[in-house]
């Protein structure tokens, strides 16, 4: 099984994740791009199996309250790797939330982006 690169729920939820000619990680949105770095996320956590599971379904219904609370850091006692697919959770600086499901390259990219 392979990592969809894309945003599977939430803000740009289908856009495709993707790694820029210079190696930077980026959202594909049908008109433009945004950047994952320090600038534009205020966020980022590796979510768990029940995490994703419960966050998937909340962005879904709009029920979003205890899917980032803060600046959340990078849970080390969770993992989310199915063989090398991984499940993040992104708070935008701007308020928007958004779940993504990348493989290892683009998920160390983002996480030296955005830690």
């Amino acid at each position: 099984m392979r990592a969809k690169n894309a945003v599977i729920a939430g803000e740009y939820a289908g856009a495709l994740v993707k790694l820029s000619i210079l190696g930077k990680p980026l959202i594909q949105k049908f008109f433009g791009t945004v950047s994952l770095n320090k600038n534009n996320v205020q966020a980022v956590e590796l979510a768990g199996e029940e995490h994703y599971k419960s966050a998937a379904s909340g962005i879904a219904r709009g029920l979003v309250g205890n899917f980032l609370i803060g600046p959340v850091g990078l849970l080390a006692g969770l993992t989310a790797k199915t063989k090398n697919i991984y499940h993040i959770a992104i708070q935008f600086k701007d308020g928007n939330k958004s779940l993504l499901e990348v493989d290892k390259n683009l998920y160390q990219a983002i996480m030296k982006r955005c830690l």
